[in-house]
């Protein structure tokens, strides 16, 4: 079973994105627009404060009235962040996410933030894994050699 670590390894961009508590909504989403991503921390030096999704925005600008311009993201960010590990599972964050109902997990490694997975992430990675298992079965059925795993 793959393990965050390896997923985040094999992503081709793991920069980190974030933002400032103090950045205002507009600001936030002008930088996930750029970096096409349905989340970003957010942070404060080196600390995770809360993640601010497109859920988010909707729910608690749009829905409440408020503007993306006069409202910091400090204010409607969700500040329970749920996080894991590097040694976690692809299918321990698919089980997480479904629980929490969330969509983005910061990977945490003690206070180190490594990366970000999203559910995408973890779906492409499920998609791969269950191609390889097929491939395989099928080599074995048909007496073939099994090409080596694609990772």
């Amino acid at each position: 079973m793959q393990t965050v670590r390896q997923l985040l390894d094999s992503k081709p961009n793991r920069q980190l994105i974030f933002v400032s508590p103090d950045a205002t909504v507009f600001q936030a989403l002008q930088v996930m627009a750029e970096q096409n991503v349905g989340a970003v921390l957010v942070m404060h030096a080196c600390d995770v404060h809360g993640i601010f999704s497109e859920r988010d925005y909707a729910r608690r600008v749009v829905l409440q009235g408020r503007t993306s311009a006069g409202t910091h993201v400090r204010e409607i960010m969700t500040s329970r962040v749920v996080y894991v590990t590097p040694e976690q599972t692809v299918d321990e964050c698919m089980a997480l996410m479904t629980e929490k109902r969330i969509r983005h997990l910061p990977v945490m490694e003690g206070c180190e933030v490594l990366g970000v997975v999203s559910i995408g992430d973890l779906v492409h990675a499920t998609l791969e894994a269950q191609q390889l298992t097929i491939d395989q079965l099928v080599h074995y059925i048909q007496g073939e050699p099994a090409s080596p795993p694609r990772m």
